[in-house]
């Protein structure tokens, strides 16, 4: 949500959702703001790329990764940031109370 911020321009809404997939669980995070150019899609995941420390999405994914959970980028340039967060099937559970 900070790098929405920092770096979506001009951002109104930013939500999240889940559904089901093959194999696991995808989290949905987007936000209506200025959206990731095509080139940058990977780049953001690098360490050291960006105007901030360069660390935030790089450690996001290293971290993820441990647990083999994998995050891209899917959105459209001007159309809002958009992040995809693949869980595998058994690593995550439902409450039986919603």
């Amino acid at each position: 949500m900070e790098n929405s911020v920092r770096h979506g321009g001009s951002i109104s809404r930013i939500s999240f959702s889940s559904s089901r997939a093959p194999g696991g669980l995808v989290l949905v995070y987007t936000d209506d703001g200025g959206g990731i150019p095509a080139a940058e899609k990977e780049k953001i995941f690098r360490k050291g790329f960006g105007r901030n420390t360069g660390l935030g999405l790089f450690l996001t994914r290293e971290i993820l990764a441990i647990t083999g959970i994998t995050i891209r980028e899917t959105g459209g340039e001007g159309e809002g940031a958009r992040f995809e967060i693949f869980v595998p099937e058994g690593e995550y559970r439902f409450s039986a109370n919603g």
